[in-house]
C-alpha cells in the first residue's frame, strides 16, 4: 500500500512539472527594448490620453502575445477609429484582420471586427506617432465598443476584459 502512495505521488509530481513546463513554453517573453526618444513638437499623437515617448526611458517590446484560448485575459484601451486591433502575437501576421472577435468586460460581451494591429515591437516614431510599443496583451477598441459593453465614459481608457475568437 506504502507504494502505491509513493507511485502516486511520483506520478503526480512528474504530471505537475510537464504541465508547469508547457505553461512556460506557451509564455510569452519580451524580445528587446526600445529606448524612447524626444518627438518632434505636436507629432506625439495624444488622442484619448495617450502616451508619449519619453527620452531615454527604456520601453518592452513583444513579438508574441500570451496564448489565445475560449476566454483570453486582455486589457482593454481605447482608439481613435473604428473596429478593434490586437497586439502583434494576436493579431498573427494579418491573419485575425476581418475576422470578428467576442470582447466580454464589465458583465456584457460584443462581437467586432479586427482591422488593426497595435504593434508590439515597435514605437516612439514617426511611424507609431512617437507613441510607445503596445503591451502584449491590449485588444484597442473603437468608442462603440465601449458603449456596446455598457461603461460610462468616465471610465474609458483601460479596462480587464476576456476575448475570443467568434
Amino acid at each position: 500500500m506504502k507504494n502505491l502512495s509513493t507511485s502516486t505521488f511520483l506520478l503526480l509530481a512528474l504530471l505537475l512539472a510537464a504541465a508547469s513546463l508547457e505553461a512556460r513554453l506557451q509564455s510569452c517573453n519580451p524580445s528587446g527594448k526600445i529606448r524612447g526618444i524626444n518627438p518632434p513638437p505636436g507629432q506625439c499623437n495624444r488622442e484619448n490620453d495617450s502616451d508619449c515617448c519619453k527620452v531615454g526611458e527604456l520601453y518592452t517590446t513583444y513579438k508574441c502575445s500570451p496564448p489565445v484560448s475560449g476566454s483570453t485575459k486582455a486589457v482593454l484601451t481605447i482608439n481613435s477609429f473604428q473596429k478593434v486591433a490586437l497586439s502583434t502575437g494576436w493579431y498573427s501576421g494579418g491573419s485575425r484582420c476581418l475576422n470578428n472577435i467576442k470582447i466580454s468586460g464589465n458583465g456584457k460581451s460584443v462581437i467586432a471586427m479586427v482591422v488593426d494591429e497595435c504593434d508590439s515591437t515597435m514605437g516612439c516614431d514617426e511611424d507609431h506617432d512617437y507613441q510607445p510599443p503596445c503591451p502584449n496583451n491590449i485588444v484597442d477598441a473603437s468608442k462603440a465598443v465601449w458603449k456596446a459593453l455598457g461603461v460610462s465614459e468616465d471610465n474609458w481608457g483601460d479596462l480587464d476584459i476576456t476575448w475570443s475568437d467568434a
